[in-house]
């Protein structure tokens, strides 16, 4: 396992050799051992493989520093219960598969599958807006749990997708632009320790790495290959978050910008893109699902059983139509009960008193 592993790290430190050459080798080659093995004929029997690139694989193979720098990686690996996921690993996000860049080895510190059935990446400004907090907030309590949240572990709008993610018992996985030796931005330090418990942190860059600016765009060609859409809350016509949607779109995922003022930089980028129609128009997480056509069972909550003393027949049937999908509205529940506004919301105080249900913004209801 880790003379394996060695081979994958000291693999992946060969200067000079890109994800799409490293690719092309694994796929001709197999094993990262073989590569190393071959012989400079072999190497130069690949197509896209010149006299340089073989050259320096013959370099790193006789460099002791490449060596200490992989036997160091592997011990940190393994006294840190990171898991190292080699592009060939099942366990390896496949959705990255599709990706022409698709970095070849990742380092992974978490508790859940990256393969989940359905993965959103959340991006946006650094200085969200209120407005921004809100959208975000919205869309991820309305996600079935199913979902998996992907965003940057950033300030803003990355942050609070991880945390409402959190807050509403989903999983979330920050995509870092450094080794996982370190943690940038210094303030998200205990948001990315909340996270390993219902989630984790994948990077694809080695120990010592840091946040350097030229790290975050390779960071974000994984936060938008791995979803199957993104969505864009805020962002001014430049930066991370454009450079995120760009890829999004030329790896042919789903794209949507949420629309704002005309006059607001931080709308800026999303106006573009939806402008560039790149982006679909984002209104809403009703929206969004039906458009991803993601539909999860709910199953049948077992505090209707536990609460039953408590609750009228009014109000059992509340809580049996909020089974039927996500949320509703105030105004949908009070028409399909023909019950008066002041008996609503005498129903709904007593439901979330008891922990059954939680109001969302725009006075939508969904069971907890």
């Amino acid at each position: 396992m880790q003379d394996n592993l060695l081979h994958q790290v000291a693999f992946t430190l060969i200067p000079g050799l890109g994800p799409v050459s490293r690719k092309k080798l694994i796929q001709h080659f197999g094993t990262a051992y073989r590569i190393l093995q071959a012989s400079e004929d072999e190497l130069r029997s690949m197509p896209g493989i010149g006299e340089a690139l073989v050259k320096q694989i013959r370099l790193h193979k006789a460099s002791l520093l490449a060596s200490l720098l992989a036997e160091r990686t592997v011990r940190f690996v393994t006294q840190q219960n990171i898991q190292p996921l080699f592009i060939t690993d099942p366990a390896y996000p496949q959705k990255l598969l599709h990706c022409p860049d698709a970095p070849t080895l990742l380092f992974w510190k978490g508790n859940i599958d990256l393969n989940a059935a359905a993965v959103i990446s959340i991006i946006g400004t650094r200085s969200n807006s209120p407005y921004g907090q809100q959208v975000t907030e919205h869309l991820v309590a309305s996600l079935p749990k199913e979902v998996l949240v992907v965003s940057g572990l950033a300030y803003g709008i990355d942050a609070i997708a991880h945390k409402a993610a959190l807050n509403n018992g989903q999983h979330t996985v920050g995509v870092l632009a450094h080794g996982l030796d370190d943690l940038y931005p210094p303030a998200n330090r205990n948001l990315a320790k909340q996270m390993l418990n219902q989630g984790g942190l994948l990077t694809e860059f080695h120990l010592q790495t840091k946040a350097d600016k030229y790290n975050f765009p390779r960071r974000n060609r994984v936060v938008a290959g791995m979803a199957d859409a993104t969505v864009v809350i805020e962002t001014a016509a430049k930066g991370g978050s454009m450079i995120t949607a760009d890829l999004a779109f030329g790896y042919n995922r789903e794209l949507f910008a949420v629309p704002g003022r005309l006059n607001d930089a931080k709308s800026a980028g999303c106006l573009q893109l939806i402008r560039q129609q790149k982006a679909m128009i984002y209104t809403g997480p009703e929206q969004f699902l039906d458009v991803m056509g993601w539909s999860f069972p709910r199953p049948e909550p077992a505090v209707q059983d536990a609460f039953q003393p408590d609750l009228s027949q009014t109000e059992h049937q509340l809580v049996k139509f909020l089974t039927q999908k996500d949320c509703w509205t105030i105004g949908e529940l009070q028409q399909l009960l023909s019950v008066d506004p002041g008996s609503m919301a005498n129903m709904l105080l007593n439901l979330e008193m008891q922990n059954i249900i939680r109001t969302l913004p725009g006075k939508r209801i969904c069971l907890l």
